[in-house]
Order: C-alpha cells, then sequence, then structure tokens
C-alpha cells in the first residue's frame, strides 16, 4: 500500500511556532530545503505538513537535518522534520528517532 500510494519517501514537517499559508509552504520547502526531485506538499493538521518526496536523496536529506527554517518576509519559521509511518498521529509526541552511524574503519569482511 505505502509502495502502490506514493508514500515510500514521505516527512511529517512540524512547525511549532506558527508557518506560512499552505500554498506559500509549496514554493518555499522545495527551494529553502534544497530538493532537487518533485514533491507534493500537503497539510496534515493545524501544526503538520505531509511531504511526499519522489527521490530518495531527498528524503534522506530532509531526515538528516534537525530542522529547517523556513524564511518568509522578515519571519523565520522552524520545522523540524519527523519520520511518517502508517500509526502517524499529530495528538502524539514521537519517540522515534532517526540516526546516522558510521563504522570508518570497518573490515571488508563485516560488510552485507
Amino acid at each position: 500500500m505505502i509502495i502502490n500510494e506514493n508514500l515510500e519517501y514521505v516527512v511529517v514537517g512540524k512547525f511549532s511556532y506558527g508557518w506560512p499559508d499552505i500554498q506559500d509552504l509549496r514554493k518555499l520547502i522545495p527551494k529553502q530545503c534544497e530538493l532537487k526531485g518533485e514533491c507534493k506538499i500537503g497539510l496534515l493538521s493545524n501544526r503538520h505538513v505531509l511531504i511526499r518526496a519522489t527521490l530518495m536523496k531527498d528524503y534522506v536529506h530532509l531526515l538528516s537535518k534537525p530542522a529547517f527554517y523556513i524564511a518568509q518576509k522578515n519571519c523565520s519559521f522552524p520545522m523540524r522534520t519527523l519520520k511518517w509511518d502508517p500509526m502517524f498521529d499529530p495528538e502524539e509526541e514521537r519517540t522515534i528517532a532517526i540516526a546516522w552511524i558510521s563504522f570508518p574503519f570497518l573490515s571488508s569482511n563485516f560488510f552485507w
């Protein structure tokens, strides 16, 4: 279902202190978050937007930073990105965190 509905590379953007209009967000997020591919942005709740990326590279980029600052006129709105899952509930705080781990000198026999 996730692949059929194009929900493979979906990220939730959370705004804690206000946000621009959804029409403005659809223009600002791809530019200011430096997304390479197309994306669709929809309103999920009063503080959350759903960002559907088409490229895995954009998906990883959105999840790799702790926050993006969406600037409009004289304001800057912090947006945290969260991993979306089918059980996402905007009323509950997330308990899942993304961690990138690197083992630079790991012997090649430990790679899969």
